[in-house]
């Protein structure tokens, strides 16, 4: 059996990015892969402006701490000021572009305005310092610097960042095509009625909501029958339109898994079990989109196990950085944190074990009591995954490494 990082390190050597671009407004663009690296072409802000509500003023002309000036203009957001005289002040609000001669902003706060006839003055009870409450041209964003890195996934912080220097459309990568299918007659969905020796089909809830986590486009083909035909049948129907095909269950060695010589009849199988619990049978090879398919001209394919927390592992281990690696990301590797476990896990197992577990209000993780990999519930009520390594045990108070679900889900 491959250990985890050869299994990893297999798959994404094997990875075939996307080429298709597509220009897509901004405003419809959070989740997609940026394709182009993109530059401004202005500044950010793009004149000196003030932070305050305030006055600007020269700072040199009130250095007394007291000063008293005429107020010779006002100037909101969105207005541009005329130059500021000397031993005058000008009413100013926050955004607004500070005007030439001003080179501080003073708070209304520390200010006294009273009106004498037809002329308002402002009595400065502050020593302001030059650059005083004033946000530079450029302090964001210089001209011509580069904002947004190819492969970055467009969240809403990059979306605004895009809006704050005028880019209207953003080239992203085409959605990857996903076909997804389930074997085993024993699968019923949720809303029919259940027979005796059947349960429902989680997975195609769990597997589906994942890629669309991951922004793909899907097609669900629904459950397959367990036979050898059926299941080549829906291989070569998915081969012909999508870029990858993951199925649930069937991937075993028993007389009912038609999965791996199905695969093996229309391409080929390149990987398939791996030194991991839970789900160890996790299958890796390629799908002819046709008799005539040249090198290349194959539909990936991942074979996932049947029980639901082996397959949401496998998943979230070695389908989602495979998915992102194809959609343009090169770092796929999840944060993990070293944390202190409160709990003994005395059975050393020869597979790397990832262990569902929850942050207690002590700081350190709570391990869920039953780790079958079919108690579906784990997932739910965990926080993230301890990956420990194969031969290992936990003592309480050891320092293990986490992987939480938050920067594995997206």
């Amino acid at each position: 059996m491959l250990s985890v990082a050869q299994a990893l390190q297999t798959l994404l050597q094997a990875v075939r990015p996307l080429q298709e671009i597509e220009q897509v407004a901004t405003l419809a663009a959070n989740g997609r892969i940026l394709a182009q690296t993109q530059y401004s072409t202005l500044h950010v802000p793009p004149m000196d402006n003030t932070q305050m509500d305030g006055y600007a003023v020269r700072a040199a002309e009130c250095q007394s701490g007291q000063a008293r000036l005429p107020v010779t203009q006002r100037i909101p957001a969105g207005v541009i000021g005329q130059c500021l005289d000397a031993g005058t002040a000008a009413r100013i609000f926050t955004g607004a572009f500070i005007p030439n001669g001003a080179d501080a902003v003073v708070m209304q706060e520390q200010c006294v305005s009273e009106v004498e006839g037809d002329q308002t003055f402002v009595t400065i009870n502050h020593v302001p310092q030059s650059g005083e409450w004033i946000r530079r041209q450029g302090e964001d964003i210089k001209s011509g610097a580069e904002i947004l890195v190819a492969g970055t996934r467009l969240r809403a912080q990059e979306l605004g960042l895009a809006a704050s220097v005028g880019l209207a459309t953003l080239p992203v990568w085409r959605p990857l095509r996903v076909a997804v299918f389930f074997t085993g007659d024993e699968l019923t969905m949720p809303g029919e009625a259940l027979k005796e020796g059947s349960i429902y089909n989680s997975n195609r809830f769990l597997l589906t909501g994942l890629l669309q986590n991951l922004g793909c486009q899907i097609t669900d083909y629904g459950i397959v029958p367990d036979n050898l035909a059926a299941t080549r049948e829906t291989l070569r129907q998915a081969a012909r339109d999508h870029d990858l095909i993951i199925t649930s269950g069937g991937v075993s060695v028993g007389e009912e898994d038609h999965i791996r010589p199905a695969v093996e009849a229309e391409g080929h199988i390149n990987m398939w079990q791996i030194a991991v619990k839970p789900g160890k049978p996790l299958a890796f090879g390629e799908v002819r989109r046709s008799e005539q398919s040249n090198v290349g001209d194959h539909a990936f394919f991942l074979g996932l196990p049947g029980n639901p927390v082996s397959s949401f592992v496998t998943f979230l281990l070695f389908v989602r950085p495979f998915i992102l690696r194809m959609q343009g990301i090169q770092d796929v590797t999840p944060i993990s944190y070293a944390m202190r476990a409160d709990f003994d896990w005395k059975k050393a197992d020869r597979r790397n074990e990832f262990l569902r577990a929850k942050i207690n209000q002590q700081g350190g993780l709570a391990l869920f009591p039953n780790q079958s990999s079919g108690v579906l519930t784990s997932t739910v009520w965990g926080d993230g995954l301890i990956d420990l390594p194969a031969g290992q045990t936990i003592t309480n108070g050891d320092m293990v490494s986490f992987i939480p679900f938050s920067g594995l889900l997206y």
